[in-house]
């Protein structure tokens, strides 16, 4: 099982931090919120990574590299917690380059090669997930029992009709299809797919079929996808554990919130702050 995390996008919601910094980058904590996804998919044995990035990424690449200049000193200096820091994860990394923006479709077909005939958790770093059991072991757990792709799923969040609702079979296993931003009482269920996704390698033939047929403009996973669910080769899995939205600096804010609040010395930093504001 290998993993994905698409991270080529431009973070514009962030400018102008991002106009130099990549938005997975940015810290969560001291940590760049990128690691997070790593770490999840270390958590879940998955240790051959493809990051896809773009060119104004390659700051992630240095990061999970030796820093040479940093290890050295603090060999001279004795400092084993501060080489700790900074060790490189014990991953296999293969670095992919989406040289233009065409959607999550094209961005699925930049990455077959690295990615090869075996099934593959592919993450946005956008969506971190707390509990535990990692989210990717959990889509693991579900594809191991079915042998099909899995969709995680956020039953009834807030403001449903933000998200992509799925549309259930009788079973209430299978997925027939998805509903981008239904409007309110129009829903298919209340099940709301988030970005994490177990796919099949069978994927990348439909993603190809697709592509071949695309006139212009981004192209996304869609048709791909909803192939496989003509198929009766896609379920969802409704994940345990709590899921933080990074993706805009109103959710990159309170994820910082939520990490800290599990941290005791930066908990008692906020606690102090709130009294202070009183």
């Amino acid at each position: 099982m290998k993993g994905l995390i698409i991270a080529a996008g431009y973070g514009t919601r962030f400018l102008p931090v991002t106009k130099t910094i990549p938005k997975e980058m940015l810290p969560i904590n001291s940590r760049p919120s990128i690691s997070y996804i790593i770490e999840e998919f270390i958590a879940s044995g998955i240790t051959d990574i493809v990051l896809l990035t773009s060119r104004r990424k390659s700051s992630m690449d240095d990061y999970f590299d030796h820093e040479i200049e940093l290890e050295s000193l603090f060999l001279r200096e004795g400092r084993q917690d501060k080489l700790d820091l900074i060790k490189p994860y014990d991953i296999h990394l293969t670095t992919v380059r989406q040289r233009s923006m065409q959607g999550t479709g094209h961005a699925l077909l930049e990455a077959r090669s690295a990615i090869g005939d075996q099934p593959f958790v592919a993450a946005y770093p956008d969506d971190l997930h707390i509990g535990k059991i990692p989210l990717a072991q959990q889509l693991i757990s579900v594809y191991e029992q079915t042998g099909c792709s899995v969709l995680a799923a956020m039953h009834d969040p807030p403001e449903l009709n933000r998200y992509g609702i799925l549309s259930l079979d009788e079973d209430r296993l299978h997925v027939n299809g998805i509903v981008e931003k239904p409007a309110p009482g129009t829903e298919p269920s209340r099940e709301a797919s988030i970005g994490r996704f177990l796919y099949t390698p069978e994927i990348f033939d439909l993603l190809q079929e697709g592509w071949e047929q695309h006139t212009g403009g981004e192209y996304y996973h869609v048709y791909a996808l909803q192939k496989l669910m003509d198929q009766k080769q896609v379920v969802y899995c409704p994940f345990e554990g709590e899921r933080l939205d990074t993706g805009s600096p109103e959710g990159y804010l309170r994820t910082i919130i939520r990490f800290a609040r599990r941290d005791p010395a930066l908990l008692a930093v906020l606690e102090e702050e709130l009294r202070s504001m009183q």
